[in-house]
């Protein structure tokens, strides 16, 4: 059961984030009339900090900082994949994100769909799009809430019953609220807040590990006893060889799904420009040092003896937390958690709602929605993606939310043709990458399911299957697909709609006048 001191610093550190939140609407003010660009993208005006603030604390979620670590707890080695995952993130980053933006500030677009709809011309294309976003994002919004919900049963900060179901309640409609009237602006304030409680709250807690448990060698070598080995170097806290492949394409895959997820298009969208978000890509790398310690927690908590209940190793760092720190900091640790699950579910939330307005709503709803109309129902959307998280957490067990955001991870990987592809050439027929978008859809899922929802599945014969992520097996199926198909559309004379972009329609590599440096 939570005491005082806990419970006080928790209360403050939420508390404070609904004043921050309160004050969203002074981040940049503008007179100017209500637009979905300013409602979701924050009027395209967030400077370095504030986009880097925004950024790490939408990609680095509350259920992250419990999964990682859990997983780490559970099976030691292979839950690290997150790190270099985070870390190969940041190039590609560098040049997506950037190019990106320059070709949606220069025509207006506000979703990575707005962006397919130009360059290939296709309505279809940017629908399968649009919707392949926000089907993937519901699920990692109510793995959001899980993840508050994990870390303050743990705290004992959760009370049984309907009154536990209250307090979600209650942390929700704060950001909900917020959300409704300020927009991105909203998380945007309150991720400062987590920037600042995570950074701090996590070198106390790693300082006062290392120092009762007796340093790194220490911890490694106790929670390697605990796994069933003599020491670090022999036990599952190390790869063994058949575990690299599974290992380098998590690592890879998750890199380049995470991108094209529509909240963290989002964020960087927000940006005031393109070298802001270099700048910010350079950057990021804090955010993954940060993860990695929480990685190293849960392997802390498998030498301290903790017993995290069966099929919730996401506790295991929470009840760490509760077991070893003094009641002020545990609340600073929790409540800098909670705060973290604010940021990305109303950044989330944003997302899904401007997809939704922009790419079903104004296409094939109502083509002449007037900006005004187009925030009013962006508004409502993002409410009711929010009570909808809510619902599928209270009305779902927590393992049907994360079996669906594990295939969300697959499936938002099939839209990486069309999107990050199509930021470098416009050769692909999108009647074929739409091709491409199906069977990688239908072959992902299908392997997810095939292994019990395990995102890493056995492929190959002979010596024996290696062991590889599922999304990555679609992608290349997907690819292959577009291409073959793009070669036979093209010999037909299947026309292809209009680029609207100012893009070149096939990679090309020029030298820069003053250097003779190639550039793409």
């Amino acid at each position: 059961m939570a005491d005082g001191a806990m419970t006080a610093t928790f209360l403050a550190v939420i508390g404070g984030a609904s004043l921050l939140a309160v004050t969203a609407r002074r981040l940049h003010p503008s007179d100017r009339l209500p637009s979905l660009e300013g409602w979701a993208l924050a009027d395209r005006s967030l400077g370095p900090v504030w986009t880097w603030l925004l950024l790490g604390g939408t990609i680095f979620t509350a259920y992250t900082f419990t999964a990682v670590p859990g997983l780490a707890y559970g099976n030691g080695a292979p839950a690290f994949f997150a790190v270099p995952y985070t870390v190969i993130v940041c190039p590609i980053a560098f040049v997506l994100l950037s190019r990106l933006w320059s070709v949606a500030k220069r025509h207006g677009y506000v979703t990575a769909a707005d962006f397919v709809r130009g360059r290939y011309g296709s309505p279809p294309l940017a629908l399968v799009v649009a919707l392949t976003g926000i089907l993937a994002t519901m699920p990692y919004l109510a793995l959001q809430l899980l993840g508050i919900r994990a870390v303050l049963t743990a705290g004992g900060l959760y009370p049984r019953g309907a009154a536990g179901d209250l307090v979600m309640v209650a942390l929700f409609a704060g950001l909900a609220v917020a959300t409704y009237r300020h927009g991105l602006r909203a998380p945007t304030v309150i991720s400062a807040l987590k920037a600042v409680a995570v950074f701090v709250s996590l070198t106390a807690v790693c300082w006062l590990v290392l120092e009762r448990l007796g340093g790194f060698g220490a911890v490694f070598d106790g929670a390697a006893r605990r796994l069933g080995g003599t020491d670090a170097a022999n036990s599952p806290l190390l790869l063994s060889p058949d575990q690299q492949p599974a290992y380098a394409t998590l690592a890879l895959g998750s890199a380049l799904a995470l991108l094209m997820y529509p909240h963290v298009l989002t964020a960087g969208f927000a940006a005031d420009g393109p070298r802001t978000l270099r700048k910010v890509s350079v950057a990021l790398p804090a955010w993954t040092g940060l993860l990695a310690l929480f990685g190293f927690l849960g392997i802390a908590a498998l030498a301290t003896g903790v017993e995290a209940p069966d099929g919730g190793a996401e506790a295991a760092v929470p009840m760490l937390v509760d077991r070893l720190m003094p009641g002020p900091l545990a609340g600073l640790v929790f409540g800098a958690i909670t705060v973290g699950a604010l940021v990305p579910a109303a950044v989330m939330s944003i997302a899904a709602a401007t997809s939704f307005v922009r790419n079903v709503y104004v296409e094939y709803v109502h083509p002449t929605a007037t900006p005004k109309r187009q925030v009013r129902i962006a508004k409502a959307v993002s409410l009711t993606a929010k009570v909808g998280a809510v619902a599928f957490v209270f009305g779902l067990r927590d393992q049907d939310a994360i079996n669906l955001q594990l295939l969300g991870g697959v499936w938002i990987l099939q839209v990486f043709p069309a999107v990050a592809v199509g930021l470098f050439t416009g050769r692909l027929h999108p009647r074929a990458l739409l091709a491409g978008w199906a069977v990688g859809m239908v072959a992902g899922t299908f392997l997810v399911v095939r292994e019990g929802f395990s995102s890493v599945v056995p492929l190959g014969t002979g010596a024996g299957p290696v062991e590889i992520y599922a999304g990555l097996a679609a992608l290349l199926l997907n690819l292959i697909v577009a291409v073959a198909g793009t070669a036979v559309l093209e010999r037909l004379g299947v026309p292809r709609g209009a680029d609207l972009t100012d893009l070149p329609s096939r990679l090309t590599v020029r030298r820069r006048p003053e250097t003779g440096a190639n550039q793409p």
